[in-house]
């Protein structure tokens, strides 16, 4: 999968991961916005929280015709696990390779305890129903972020 460079106003980069709810494509999700959440890891305080985040807003957002998926490096077992021990609402894709994280630019170089390693940036984009990406927030925090995204939805 060849690296596209992610810019607000252009299509998306099309990906087919394998998620918790089967194989997944992004053409498929088209004719609807989309929230596109990349996160580090499963079961992780940070990437808990805004899962939880999301899921408590995912009626506002189906009201407001969006749909919500959750991306990171892990499994689609452990996605399951995760899935189903806080009940959210919306699937979660996996890439292992991190063949979209790339295309998406989400990996960078971080640190933890001294040690530095490559992983996910924790970053939303939201993607019009023509595929084409509408709004990005990169290093999100959690705090509010929903929020914002839902509001960025509203407007489309």
């Amino acid at each position: 999968m060849p690296r596209g460079k992610v810019e607000i106003g252009r299509k998306a980069p099309s990906f087919h991961l394998a998620g918790t709810g089967g194989d997944w494509t992004l053409a498929a999700a088209l004719g609807s916005p989309l929230v596109l959440y990349f996160y580090p890891r499963d079961n992780t305080p940070g990437c808990t929280t805004e899962g939880l985040a999301f899921a408590a807003a995912h009626a506002k957002f189906r009201a407001a015709g969006a749909t919500i998926v959750g991306i990171s490096p892990d499994g689609v077992e452990s996605h399951r696990k995760f899935k189903a021990k806080h009940a959210l609402p919306f699937e979660l894709l996996s890439d292992p390779d991190r063949q979209v994280c790339e295309r998406y630019d989400v990996i960078r170089e971080k640190s933890l305890y001294g040690r530095k390693f490559r992983g996910v940036e924790r970053s939303t984009f939201l993607i019009d129903a023509d595929g084409v990406l509408r709004e990005a927030w990169r290093k999100v925090k959690v705090d509010g972020h929903v929020e914002a995204v839902l509001a960025a939805v509203k407007a489309l």
